[in-house]
């Protein structure tokens, strides 16, 4: 079995495990590099894929994800997931207005502006309105649909081995990670590393199952994050797991949120290095 697992975010469901070890073998190759870590080896990295769970059902003229609109979002977890992800724009990106006081209120016309603000920041430049959309709903079901949550958690439990040390987790994935791991009992993991992590919001700090004092602490854990990333939207996860989560800040430039940029950084590879020690 692999000595690490890494575990992708949301909007990959038009990928797969193979497409994703192309991506992520090298980076964090790179980043073990910079690190003067030990080399990487193949068949030392396994991708845990959960991201078919979301991929809609063919139609025959569909193309691509359904072309959501901000009429899509649905009221409750989607909207205030949205107006906190404008929030935290606004927070590190000076050409973002913050949202009003009567754009605060989750209404259509809240949902409209912050969609329409979010595609003009920074941070969602290149992403699509209905990607946005979709990558609301996914994490929207994967915390309130316990039936692809049981089916994302079990994918990650199955990859982890006998032999695998390390668990490298990004945005969603490391919800997905704590998860899984906090349910398997005499696991050898010994570093969990989480990249652009949300699991410090609230709005899914409270969803967890296992919640936050369930972490059994049998694995170092280090949480790696850019200060831009809309996403980790709270920086330091000892907050709500305990002292012993070590943050780490690195910078990604443009592309904050960036998967293969996290795993490049010096930062990565050293919590990478730790673990397989």
């Amino acid at each position: 079995m692999a000595r690490i697992v890494g575990v992708h975010g949301v909007g990959k469901q038009r990928l797969g495990s193979k497409t994703l070890l192309k991506e992520w073998e090298p980076a964090l190759a790179d980043g073990l590099d910079l690190a003067g870590g030990p080399e990487l080896t193949p068949g030392d990295l396994r991708m845990a894929f959960y991201g078919d769970l979301f991929r809609p059902p063919g139609h025959t003229l569909a193309v691509g994800d359904p072309m959501f609109t901000a009429k899509d979002v649905e009221d409750g977890f989607e909207s205030e997931l949205l107006l906190e992800w404008w929030a935290e724009a606004a927070r590190v990106d000076p050409g973002v207005p913050p949202p009003g006081g009567d754009t605060l209120v989750r209404s259509p016309r809240a949902v409209q502006a912050a969609l329409r603000v979010l595609q003009h920041s920074r941070y969602f430049a290149d992403v699509t309105l209905r990607g946005l959309v979709f990558d609301l709903k996914q994490v929207r079901r994967y915390l309130l649909d316990g039936e692809l949550r049981a089916a994302a958690r079990s994918r990650v439990e199955e990859a982890i081995g006998p032999d695998t040390r390390v668990v490298v987790a990004h945005s969603l994935g490391s919800v997905v990670a704590f998860e899984a791991l906090c349910a398997l009992e005499g696991h050898g993991v010994r570093a969990l590393v989480t990249l652009g992590s949300p699991l410090g919001m609230r709005m899914v700090v409270d969803r967890l199952r296992p919640g936050p004092e369930t972490w059994p602490g049998t694995a170092s854990w280090t949480n790696i994050v850019d200060e831009g990333d809309v996403v980790a939207a709270v920086k330091d996860l000892s907050l709500f797991f305990g002292a012993n989560v070590v943050g780490k800040v690195v910078h990604n430039g443009s592309h904050a949120h960036d998967a293969t940029l996290y795993l490049t950084a010096k930062e990565t590879g050293a919590a990478v290095a730790e673990g397989l020690a």
